[in-house]
């Protein structure tokens, strides 16, 4: 008997968790067992006792166990912060930048004296080395009137100088006549210079007796480089007198 009470309370003692009591009264039980057996009503008062108070360890160490702590709230994870977005670089102002116009160089007329101007102020139109061709009233197939200037063969290239000082009315093609220039002088009157390879004058400008104003050529109704040379009382094709004279009586000599 006493064996089994020792297997009833080492069974409790699994149960609970008051294992401290549970040894204590299985020592107890083993004493017992040593002394001398006790009454029968003894025995079933400390079997009572011994069981009750196994039932209430285990029922202590059950509501121990049932006794979970409440869980903690999950930590909320620090919220960081959105990062603020990065200013942009305040943009600088940038100009647009007009291209600038050049501005247009107008030709320039070097003037060249081509000879010492008499004290009329009229000079001969070619200098260099040339060659009377066709002359004023000529007639011939090359023209259906007669030939109403003065011709100076010369090779193209060669310098054409204005007779005299005064303002280009006339800077272009003409016709027959080519590359022309027409100059309106002082006293009325107008020369021409026709056939030209080059001008190297604008209308409106002003020249001078002996400047530069264009180069011989073979442009218009030409057979062969050489200056058409008129002298006009108008700008205008019929107009013309006998060059050469003219030159004369403003004292150019040939």
């Amino acid at each position: 008997m006493h064996t089994a009470l020792a297997h009833r309370i080492r069974n409790a003692a699994v149960l609970g968790s008051g294992l401290g009591l549970a040894l204590a009264l299985s020592g107890a039980a083993i004493a017992n067992s040593m002394e001398p057996a006790a009454p029968k009503a003894a025995v079933a008062a400390a079997t009572t006792k011994t069981t009750a108070a196994a039932g209430a360890a285990t029922t202590a160490a059950a509501a121990k166990k049932a006794e979970k702590p409440a869980a903690k709230p999950a930590a909320k994870k620090a919220e960081k912060p959105a990062a603020k977005k990065a200013k942009p670089a305040p943009r600088t102002a940038t100009k647009a930048v007009k291209p600038v116009k050049k501005p247009v160089k107008k030709p320039v007329t070097k003037h060249v004296a081509a000879k010492a101007a008499p004290a009329t102020g009229w000079v001969t139109p070619v200098t260099a080395h040339f060659t009377f061709s066709a002359g004023y009233s000529q007639g011939g197939a090359l023209w259906a009137h007669k030939h109403s200037g003065q011709d100076f063969a010369a090779p193209t290239g060669t310098p054409v100088h204005a007779a005299a000082s005064g303002t280009v009315v006339t800077n272009g093609w003409g016709g027959a006549y080519g590359n022309q220039i027409v100059i309106r002088h002082a006293n009325g009157m107008y020369t021409q210079y026709g056939h030209l390879s080059q001008s190297k004058v604008y209308t409106g400008q002003h020249v001078t007796a002996g400047s530069t104003i264009g180069l011989i050529g073979s442009t218009g109704n030409s057979t062969g480089p050489h200056l058409h040379f008129e002298v006009r009382t108008t700008p205008y094709y019929g107009s013309s007198v006998n060059p050469l004279n003219y030159l004369a009586g403003k004292g150019v000599r040939y």
